[in-house]
């Protein structure tokens, strides 16, 4: 199941960064799911001083470092996993509560959008983006 949603996340990459990544970037979707969802912890830079970093009892982490603690490497599906809620971060909540409540899944995006497409191919390309985003944001 793992692999299947690793391969997944990964030509789903694949697939934003052929047909559409440069529509991303300039309407900068990442950033605005960043902005909406993690700043108010995580902070405007990423660097875990967010508004709301202070009533938390649990340090905040620093977003910017994510590719140094890894070895020089951006870890892309762990962050994607964090993001879906398939691994489970306690201060982001539960799977079936999680801190943005159910911003990232596809019901909600079906009842919400009435877009004409598939609501779990819209909430991937905004997982994607956030995670796209999150590598733009490392420290160089």
């Amino acid at each position: 199941m793992k692999s299947t949603r690793t391969a997944a996340a990964l030509l789903g990459l694949a697939m934003l960064g052929i047909s559409g990544i440069g529509i991303a970037q300039k309407a900068d979707l990442g950033k605005r799911e960043y902005d909406g969802n993690c700043a108010v912890c995580h902070g405007q830079q990423g660097i875990g001083d967010g508004p709301y970093a202070s009533l938390l009892d649990t340090r905040i982490p620093d977003l910017t470092t994510l590719s140094k603690r890894n070895a020089g490497v951006f870890p892309f599906v762990r962050v994607y996993e964090l993001i879906d809620g398939t691994q489970v971060v306690r201060s982001h909540g539960t799977r079936d509560t999680p801190i943005w409540g159910t911003r990232y899944n596809a019901k909600a995006a079906e009842d919400d959008m009435h877009l004409p497409y598939n609501p779990d191919v819209y909430v991937r390309a905004r997982i994607l983006a956030l995670t796209e985003y999150l590598y733009r944001l490392q420290a160089k």
